[in-house]
């Protein structure tokens, strides 16, 4: 596709100083993770964050994760246990998410836990974004770079798309591996699961030797995506359909449903997977085809399906 957007920008050496020394300055820049494309400020600059909070409209009630390079960085900011050791050990670098005490001595702007004494973490695997924080000497707070409740961007120009020229540097990573946020994990006591991702409850617990449950309902808002109202397309909902009129859009998956003008299918191979990667980017082509009402069919609740219903669930709201 040709760039049409004079805000996204190749990945090399020359926009990556340029990207390095805009985040020095406190400014935010638009980078790719595995997961979905994110908004980054200096998560230790309250300038930066308060950015992040006003570009994106989000609720200074809702925290941001901060994203590290290194387990040394970390521990400058939160208290570990053995619970963080063993699923870093395990799934870090990657998409999950660990909510941790913060320490006193910590250096992370307020903003950025919203006033609690928790702090959402993660270690990135997108090979951009881990090169960018290792030439740092500040830890991103990198929440997903769209105003906040509508879909979350999976490619460079879904970002665009959603600031046009607010953010000066978008780097271009391609697709997002993923395409869904990172599995939340709360270890500041019994752990349990704050927001379902590609890393499942059973991974979870396999790993810590405890049943793990996913906690839809926490009143304490310590994580991203615990908003009743999320990753909405801004278009009525109705889930768990079998069938769409020709006016209406249709989302599916499977091979077992028919093809047609209206008919968006997650997957053909009733891959979960698959469907996870293509969820926003549908969601987001049938917005852009100005439909008024979007159907889904069942998705089945296993593996990554959890975290599928979860959004959808709340972009139906």
């Amino acid at each position: 596709m040709k760039n049409i957007y004079s805000n996204i920008f190749k990945v090399n050496n020359k926009n990556l100083s340029k990207t390095i020394n805009y985040l020095k300055k406190k400014e935010l820049v638009g980078v790719p993770t595995e997961t979905v494309y994110g908004l980054a400020g200096n998560a230790y600059s309250s300038q930066s964050v308060k950015k992040i909070y006003l570009l994106k409209k989000r609720p200074y009630k809702n925290p941001l994760i901060v994203h590290y390079y290194s387990l040394k960085q970390l521990k400058k900011d939160v208290e570990l246990n053995d619970n963080f050791f063993k699923l870093y050990k395990k799934f870090s670098p990657g998409p999950i998410t660990f909510i941790l005490k913060k320490n006193k001595n910590s250096l992370l702007s307020k903003m950025v836990t919203a006033n609690t004494n928790t702090v959402a973490v993660r270690f990135p695997e997108n090979k951009i974004l881990k090169k960018i924080l290792k030439s740092l000497d500040f830890p991103l707070a990198i929440p997903s770079a769209n105003k906040s409740s509508h879909i979350s961007p999976v490619s460079a120009e879904d970002v665009a798309q959603e600031f046009r020229g607010s953010i000066k540097i978008i780097l271009n990573g391609g697709l997002c591996r993923i395409g869904l946020e990172s599995t939340v994990v709360d270890l500041t006591s019994k752990p349990k699961i704050l927001r379902p991702g590609l890393i499942s409850p059973a991974e979870i617990s396999k790993i810590l030797k405890i049943k793990i449950k996913i906690n839809y309902n926490s009143k304490i808002i310590k994580a991203p995506g615990m908003l009743k109202r999320h990753y909405s397309p801004g278009i009525p909902m109705k889930l768990n359909q079998e069938k769409a009129k020709s006016n209406e859009a249709f989302i599916v998956f499977g091979k077992k449903h028919k093809k047609g003008k209206n008919i968006f299918n997650l997957s053909y191979t009733s891959s979960l997977v698959e469907a996870a990667r293509n969820l926003y980017k549908t969601l987001r082509l049938i917005k852009n085809k100005n439909y008024k009402m979007i159907c889904v069919c069942s998705i089945p609740q296993n593996g990554i399906g959890l975290a599928i219903n979860d959004r959808l669930n709340r972009a139906a709201k």
